[in-house]
């Protein structure tokens, strides 16, 4: 059961602590001015690396909730209604698959039609829409990252 808590505890720890490190030490340090020879560089690394750490989120969370399930039939002998850290998880779980395969399609393929998007001027639609994308993204990873903290208070709550 040991093993269950760990796997439950990894998972968290790989998906906030990639969302954290994306947001706070990736995406500035490649925006830094100077650093990369172009912003749209820049965008480029961080929007790949978004989709790389989106497929960690999603296995991490298959994991915990495999994990997290096994471990409460374990303990009671049947199965428990769900947690609501399984209710956190699903939720994050949401919000990365429709940023992962909702918003991000969409941003890859404007960027890819207009090319470097620092150059298309602020008024023209595919610019309006890209920056509203990057705005529901951002916002999408926001909330995972809140969610993702009530849940690892939640869990650590549940193993005490």
């Amino acid at each position: 059961m040991s093993f269950l808590r760990f796997l439950m505890l990894l998972s968290l720890v790989v998906w906030l602590g990639g969302i954290i490190f994306l947001a706070f030490v990736e995406a500035p340090t490649a925006f830094t001015p100077g650093l990369l020879p172009t912003r749209h560089m820049a965008g480029s690394i961080v929007g790949h690396s978004l989709d790389l750490l989106h497929y960690m989120a999603i296995a991490s969370g298959i994991v915990f909730l495999i994990a997290s399930m096994l471990l409460s039939r374990l303990s009671t002998g049947d199965a428990r209604p769900l947690a609501a850290r399984h209710l956190l998880i699903v939720l994050m779980l949401m919000l990365t698959v429709i940023s992962q395969f909702a918003i991000s399609p969409k941003m890859h393929a404007l960027r890819a039609e207009v090319g470097v998007i620092d150059n298309v001027p602020l008024d023209n639609p595919l610019r309006h829409e890209f920056d509203r994308l990057h705005v529901w993204s951002e916002k999408f990873e926001e909330a995972i990252l809140l969610l993702g903290l009530v849940a690892i208070y939640t869990t650590a709550q549940a193993l005490k």
